[in-house]
């Protein structure tokens, strides 16, 4: 069985995002890198299955299904789904190979328009896991199903977290589409009002379920090659996303350049104009504590707000910050890799993420050690030269 099986199977965010680019940058060059962050794994010797389901994956269309459930999106305007009609990914803009630097890594660059490789991202992660854990593991589905049930009796079985809600954020890391595609109604029906969705699109339509997402942190690193000034991107961008969704998927991304630089172009316009934001990396308690002190700064009342957690979390994290925000604020959490990857194996920490938007350099400054990518460093300390932060933040 292929790895991917519908052009659907990603997260609603690479549609929102790809709608907003046709519309307002349809001529945008982009490049990303792939990046696996585990130490010791040998994708090499997967290249040649990793190429085949690539393959697979540019053989895709849309189904008339298919296009027919993404136009009864509220957000989609007609002539993107309309364009999806005619898509589909190309294999010319994918060089794979064996890295030369490392033995045993793998090369991977995505170049090319950014409307039409925008799509590329999360199917190629979730091909990379699950040809390696075909290729290097035995699934113990009977495990997952066990450990799957326990974290939904965590949730749901004790006083005081009824009204904590999750969602699936996991696509991108997943053991496989198989395990995907099963856990999810397991997790819903012992979960009921507790689980609210997924961020994959294929599996919310098969299952009924509703989709999750807005924007990614490459829509905001975009835009410091897009913007008119550098210092100015996340405004600009912000602005260009409201321009697209007239105040529809209002949540916010916070950690692309850092929280302070976020806080300071965050102003009372955005704080009144968002539905929330979303938290990625850092400390979240910190985080919210600041994010809730920034809205009734700007006059604007934190408990109308949405506080969005995605970082790493499991059940645990998630009953600690539900305990800890509780009636301060509404709350969200999508929890990822530990719903969607956890059979026994030890899952990959990969990523691919945009280096550079029509030629120049692009970043993110994460809050998080470890999490940023970029290929020139010079460019990374004129980014935090410019939105004034210290030599020593994450690169």
């Amino acid at each position: 069985m292929a790895a991917i099986a519908s052009l659907l199977d990603t997260d609603l965010y690479k549609f929102t995002m790809m709608q907003a680019v046709l519309h307002q940058h349809p001529g945008a060059v982009v490049q990303y890198r792939f990046k696996c962050r585990t130490p010791g794994i040998d994708l090499a010797q997967c290249i040649e299955e990793i190429d085949a389901e690539i393959d697979a994956l540019c053989a895709l269309r849309f189904t008339a299904d298919e296009l027919a459930y993404v136009r009864a999106l509220r957000f989609v305007k007609p002539d993107f789904a309309d364009f999806l009609g005619l898509f589909h990914l190309d294999r010319k803009y994918i060089d794979l190979r064996a890295s030369t630097d490392v033995p045993g890594e793998i090369a991977l660059d995505i170049t090319g328009p950014w409307l039409h490789t925008i799509l590329f991202e999360v199917p190629l992660l979730a091909i990379i896991n699950e040809v390696w854990f075909r290729n290097t593991t035995q699934a113990d589905f009977a495990e997952g199903e066990r450990r799957l049930q326990a974290k939904a009796a965590l949730l749901r079985d004790v006083a005081g977290y009824e009204d904590c809600r999750i969602a699936d954020y996991g696509t991108r890391r997943r053991y496989s589409q198989h395990w995907h595609g099963h856990m999810l109604p397991l997790l819903r029906d012992a979960l009921g009002d507790q689980f609210v969705g997924t961020s994959n699109v294929h599996f919310a339509r098969i299952h009924g379920m509703t989709p999750h997402g807005t924007m990614a942190h490459e829509y905001l690193q975009a835009f410091q090659a897009l913007g008119p000034r550098l210092r100015d991107s996340q405004v600009v961008a912000l602005d260009s996303w409201a321009h697209e969704y007239r105040g529809d998927l209002g949540i916010a991304l916070s950690d692309v350049v850092g929280l302070d630089p976020f806080l300071r172009d965050f102003d009372m316009y955005f704080c009144k104009l968002f539905d929330g934001v979303r938290h990625d990396s850092g400390d979240p308690f910190v985080w919210g504590d600041r994010m809730l002190a920034h809205f009734a700064d700007n006059r604007v009342d934190p408990s109308s707000k949405i506080l969005v957690f995605s970082d790493g979390l499991d059940i645990d994290k998630v009953k600690r910050l539900h305990a800890y925000f509780r009636g301060r604020c509404k709350l969200a959490f999508g929890v990822g890799t530990h719903l969607t990857n956890d059979l026994g194996p030890t899952p990959l920490s990969i990523v691919i993420k945009m280096v550079r938007c029509n030629g120049q350099p692009v970043a993110k400054l994460s809050d998080s050690p470890g999490k940023s990518m970029c290929d020139d460093p010079g460019y990374l300390t004129y980014l935090r030269q410019v939105f004034g932060l210290p030599a020593d933040t994450a690169a």
